[in-house]
């Protein structure tokens, strides 16, 4: 029953650390670690996997049950005519049940957890979950450079975030009026115009992603909700001041192998 209990607990620390580095390094070498984290930070967690790994192998040469040695070194004839009082720590209690119970759910949950990275393929966030996180205002994914590099026209590398800044924080719509853009990104249902076209925005990983949307009037139609789109067209001030996308083309497109803007 011990030796039951070493196993447990040294597949609940190295064993799901050392699935975890596996499909980490699996995804770094197919390409798709961007699907989960921002790439500027891929080379941390492929060396911190690698690093993970060569614990795990190292793990190995340690007898089980080492782990339970709090690194004591215990005096037996001291210990052997110390009495046997109920705060000694060197006397073994047995886990009362809710613990034992407590950590076996914890311990299977995880497992659960973990084996799925290894079985489920790897996909990007939904446009359900985008629209989830949609708090009714703007996110602003750059600062004032992005505003300025707008202003002068140099906006050939904007992407949809880039721009939904643009059109969240720009004083003097007029000036954008004009400016010719081509974007992807997948469609969500609009307020100001036909449709939105949006983009999750990761700053470091799937966690933080938050989504960016434009508002698009124009085109024959209206794609469905979720559908990966690119589209060419025209910024324009409406009379109130907005700022829109007026489509001249909605491309209808496979979801590309970057969801994400960084």
């Amino acid at each position: 029953m011990r030796n039951a209990g070493f196993v447990g607990t040294r597949w609940l620390g190295v064993g799901l650390a050392a699935i975890l580095a596996v499909v980490t390094i699996s995804l770094a070498v197919t390409g798709r670690l961007g699907l989960y984290i921002n790439p500027d930070s891929a080379w941390f967690a492929v060396s911190m996997a690698v690093l993970v790994l060569v614990g795990a192998v190292a793990s190995f040469a340690l007898p089980l049950g080492a782990e339970a040695d709090h690194g004591h070194d215990h005096d037996h004839d001291h210990d052997a005519r110390r009495p046997a009082v109920e705060d000694d720590p060197y006397v073994h209690h047995t886990p009362h049940p809710v613990a034992v119970a407590a950590t076996m759910i914890g311990g299977v949950a995880a497992s659960g957890v973990v084996v799925l990275t290894l079985v489920l393929p790897p996909a990007s966030l939904s446009a359900e979950l985008a629209m989830s996180r949609d708090v009714g205002a703007t996110p602003l994914f750059g600062g004032a450079d992005t505003i300025q590099l707008a202003s002068t026209g140099d906006t050939a590398s904007f992407g949809v975030g880039d721009w939904a800044t643009v059109f969240a924080t720009a004083t003097n719509p007029d000036a954008f009026d004009g400016d010719t853009v081509e974007l992807t990104g997948f469609v969500t249902p609009g307020d100001d115009g036909a449709f939105d076209l949006t983009r999750l925005v990761i700053t470091h990983c799937v966690i933080d992603a938050q989504p960016a949307s434009l508002p698009i009037v124009g085109g024959a139609s209206t794609p469905d909700t979720g559908q990966w789109v690119t589209i060419t067209g025209t910024v324009r001030s409406s009379s109130e001041g907005r700022l829109v996308v007026d489509a001249s083309s909605v491309d209808e497109i496979a979801e590309p192998q970057d969801p994400y803007e960084y």
